[in-house]
């Protein structure tokens, strides 16, 4: 569950609409499919499904639709059928696909800021 603003953050209401999307995003980019899937459409731009499927090597061709499909119905990308046989699909970040990934790039930053201090905590704790 995502962190509620608080009343000292100026955040008198909060609509439950809003919580309940931070609440369904949160889910779904969570979902590694999701966040490698923004990743690749980030760093090369429009990829056709074939390209997808081969730079994500452990993704069933299912999986691979189903969170295609939940990213462009919730806006984050395109898909462009082009009426060429065989069929050529290509999928394209929109822009509020590109906020979305750009959003995540704080917590890759946080990552590798504190990788040592994360992977020395682990290690103290698996001593125990």
């Amino acid at each position: 569950m995502a962190a509620r603003p608080t009343p000292d953050k100026n955040c008198e209401h909060i609509d439950p609409r809003v919580e309940a999307l931070v609440t369904e995003l949160i889910g779904r980019v969570a979902d590694k499919w999701t966040m490698i899937l923004l990743e690749i459409l980030e760093e090369n731009g429009t990829q056709r499904f074939t390209q997808l499927a081969r730079a994500v090597p452990d993704i069933s061709q299912k999986m691979l639709t189903q969170t295609l499909r939940r990213m462009e119905r919730d806006g984050m990308l395109t898909r462009t059928v082009h009426p060429v046989v065989p069929p050529r699909v290509d999928y394209a970040l929109t822009p509020l696909g590109e906020t979305l990934s750009e959003a995540f790039c704080g917590v890759w930053m946080w990552a590798e800021a504190n990788l040592e201090r994360v992977e020395r905590a682990r290690e103290e704790f698996d001593a125990r």
